[in-house]
């Protein structure tokens, strides 16, 4: 069951962020101002371990985390990790509010079979007793997540072959959320009872948590991402992939390469962008987003957020989820320099260190 690594906590958990094309991991400790970085790493993935946001070579993964735990405390040895994609399933449910939380799980194992379009014996499923539902207080809202048991495991045991435990398993897109946390400072002051957009721009998906005043309102996960402006710059200069990838990062591209390939780029992500808030509006019944943050390693493309300033009229940030941290002197700085908006799903995770909720 999914519940013994979601209940569980432990000090000191790595939050282990494994994307398309990367694996990222951040350690944090509580200090006297907040919140000190004690380690954080990016390591590439090789091609073919990861499609579609599913592990396909877990010993591969495996070599990789553990080239990153290298660069942790030798004291890491718990950590928290997340599944993502069309295998995961989130939703709201309502049930009696006098039901303990005993009665509440075996009512809900009893319905999920309903609830759940997976044969259950494939499933782990857990659920957070969020509040009392405003319109009928005789319920409680109830969030009930569930993911394919392969996936789950997958995860736990990439971390094992590195030598890790899985304490908590959690939802990417509620990591996104949780990030938020560590992210207002660099917002106005007016942001946390705002509602803030995250935007966390992959390889090959954006997702998508909307927040407000500490609640996650709305999240989306959309088959979009980095790798199509890495694909354009492979197509237009006769680059290998890698090439591309490098490209991308240093710059060094021909002068025409703004209209080539980073404007169509910075359209099609304007357009995912506004289809994501429009349509978060529309079921939500919100009028607007107040504040857009951007994630993710293609959140650093040049100009995405003054374009969706310009273009949405909506405050936009590139994220640092470090900017009011203490830094640990053995943190390499390079890093946080060159990957800081990468880290935001692996600092979510960190942060479950700190919290005994679910989500």
């Amino acid at each position: 069951m999914l519940r013994q690594f979601l209940k569980k906590q432990a000090p000191m958990m790595v939050g282990v962020d494994i994307g398309s094309h990367c694996v990222k991991a951040v350690l944090l400790a509580e200090s006297s101002a907040g919140y000190r970085v004690e380690a954080v790493a990016i390591e590439p993935l090789p091609k073919g371990a990861m499609k579609e946001r599913a592990i396909q070579d877990i010993e591969a993964v495996g070599k990789v985390i553990s080239k990153i735990r290298k660069r942790l405390p030798k004291t890491s040895h718990f950590a928290a990790v997340a599944v993502s994609g069309q295998t995961v399933i989130t939703k709201m449910i309502f049930m009696d509010v006098s039901l303990s939380d005993a009665e509440l799980e075996s009512q809900i194992a009893i319905e999920a079979d309903s609830l759940i379009p997976y044969p259950l014996d494939e499933v782990s499923l857990d659920f957070e007793k969020l509040t009392v539902n405003e319109a009928d207080p005789s319920k409680v809202n109830v969030l009930l997540s569930a993911a394919r048991t392969e996936s789950v495991q997958a995860r736990v045991s990439a971390l094992e072959e590195a030598g890790l435990k899985a304490k908590v398993v959690d939802v990417e897109s509620y990591a996104l959320a949780r990030s938020v946390e560590v992210l207002y400072g660099q917002l106005p002051s007016d942001a946390y009872d705002k509602v803030v957009g995250i935007i966390d721009i992959g390889a090959v998906v954006t997702l998508v948590s909307v927040v407000q005043s500490g609640k996650t309102l709305y999240t989306r996960d959309q088959v979009f991402g980095g790798e199509q402006y890495t694909n354009s710059i492979v197509a237009y200069y006769n680059k290998s992939f890698d090439q591309a990838e490098l490209a991308k990062t240093t710059g060094d591209l021909p002068p025409n390469y703004t209209f080539e390939v980073l404007a169509p780029f910075q359209t099609s992500l304007l357009q995912q962008v506004r289809r994501a808030l429009q349509m978060f509006m529309t079921t939500s019944g919100q009028e607007q987003v107040d504040y857009i943050i951007l994630t993710g390693g293609t959140a650093q493309v040049e100009g995405l957020d003054r374009l969706l300033v310009d273009e949405l009229g909506v405050h936009a940030i590139v994220a640092d989820p470090f900017a009011n941290m203490e830094i640990a002197p053995k943190v390499d700085r390079g890093v946080l320099t060159n990957h800081r908006a990468q880290f935001a799903i692996a600092t979510g995770l960190a942060l479950r260190s700190f919290s005994s909720c679910h989500i």
